[in-house]
């Protein structure tokens, strides 16, 4: 997985704190990561197949998921729920989703998006398939920390442009 194919993912999670969350988004240090990274609180996972097959996460703790759904949805939640579960599930599908159209195919089928998934608790372990490389990206916020994770494989007859 080359570097620079990470950037339309970080240029979703951007675009999204700047414009649905009234905020900013700063990047860490892009690094590899063999093992998925550090386990948060709550992790919404999303899978890309086609011509490009692999996953893109997004874990945060409880207060900086609590932010997040409580701006997206104008309210004052205080714990993990249902709710907050369905605003982060679909704060990976946007990030999945312009990720998506920012990576260009020379021809071919699309890259297609499975359903977002939410794993939430502090005693979860995601088990990957055994040689995966992640690239992780920390980031800040004014609604908390939380890191991205990025995994893909591309079939070698497709190009992608990032």
């Amino acid at each position: 997985m080359k570097v620079e194919y990470i950037n339309p993912f970080i240029e979703a999670v951007y675009t999204l704190f700047a414009t649905m969350l009234g905020s900013k988004a700063i990047r860490g240090n892009v690094a590899v990561s063999h093992n998925g990274g550090t386990q948060r609180d709550i992790m919404a996972l999303i899978g890309l197949s086609g011509p490009v097959r692999g996953m893109v996460t997004l874990a945060f703790p409880i207060k900086t998921a609590l932010n997040i759904a409580n701006t997206l949805l104008g309210s004052e939640l205080r714990v993990i729920d249902d709710t907050v579960s369905d605003a982060i599930a679909e704060v990976i599908n946007i990030v999945a989703g312009s990720a998506k159209a920012k990576l260009r195919l020379d021809e071919g089928p699309p890259i297609e998006l499975g359903l977002p998934s939410v794993v939430r608790g502090s005693g979860f372990c995601v088990d990957y398939p055994l040689k995966t490389v992640w690239l992780e990206v920390p980031f800040e916020s004014d609604l908390g920390p939380f890191v991205m994770r990025v995994t893909f494989k591309m079939d070698a007859q497709e190009g992608v442009k990032a």
